[in-house]
């Protein structure tokens, strides 16, 4: 089982570091398949983002593509947003939540599509902090109300709708789960539901695929990360909206 854990840990590690999520989403049915009820997969996951976020984000600055000021103030934006998603859930029916979502995400990804190239040196991307807080506030309410890191919204977000740079976009994606991940991992921890043994076996591994994925993304060209991010995307969409038609 360790074996396998530690396996597991370095392929999510390398997926978050090259697309700049938290690896929930592909994590938490691996573990289940594995044996783990739902709760311990969470935890699990929860603490594997707490390390590969921490890490990925410090070597993103280092390499210049994360702006730790706009960065924190997106991601301060999320947590506060995040705190309205308990009356979001409670307030709005389901189906009307998920379609929602597909809606944000949809828009965002055609926008993604069609986003001219942008050099990651450009400094044209400067944004008003209140508009970074207020994507930030927007994905957090909506990414937690549907139980995702919000990454997988902030990247296409900022691409396609702000006109950032897609690197420098998909680093900020990573350390937005930073404060996600930090946030749930001392919720769960506190309701029993962390597998420490397990979740530091899975956390420490996923630092070596982090690392690898970072650098991946750095020597791959623009285009060919703009289509893999796209590819992502398209089947993440797909999942909701199998899960919404109930097909």
């Amino acid at each position: 089982m360790e074996i396998q854990l530690l396996l597991t840990g370095m392929a999510i590690g390398m997926l978050s570091g090259f697309f700049g999520i938290g690896g929930g989403t592909i994590l938490v049915p691996l573990l289940m398949m594995m044996g783990y009820d739902i709760k311990s997969a969470v935890g699990i996951s929860v603490m594997q983002m707490v390390f590969s976020s921490f890490y990925g984000s410090w070597i993103n600055h280092k390499k210049g593509f994360l702006n730790l000021k706009e960065g924190a103030v997106t991601g301060i934006g999320g947590f506060v947003g995040a705190l309205g998603s308990g009356w979001l859930v409670s307030a709005v029916p389901e189906i009307v939540l998920e379609t929602m979502f597909l809606a944000v995400i949809g828009f965002a990804l055609y926008r993604f599509f069609r986003a001219p190239e942008y050099s990651e040196q450009e400094s044209g991307h400067d944004l008003s902090p209140f508009v970074l807080a207020g994507a930030g506030a927007v994905i957090g309410l909506f990414s937690i109300s549907m139980g995702i890191g919000g990454s997988i919204l902030l990247t296409p977000i900022l691409v396609g709708l702000l006109h950032y740079p897609l690197k420098k976009a998909v680093s900020a994606g990573l350390f937005f789960v930073v404060f996600s991940s930090v946030s749930g991992f001392i919720s769960l921890s506190l309701a029993g539901h962390i597998d420490y043994l397990h979740g530091f076996l899975v956390g420490a591994a996923s630092l070596i695929g982090v690392y690898a994925g970072i650098h991946l993304a750095a020597i791959t060209v623009h285009r060919k990360y703009k289509k893999a991010l796209i590819v992502l995307y398209i089947i993440i969409l797909g999942m909701m909206l199998k899960k919404v038609i109930g097909v």
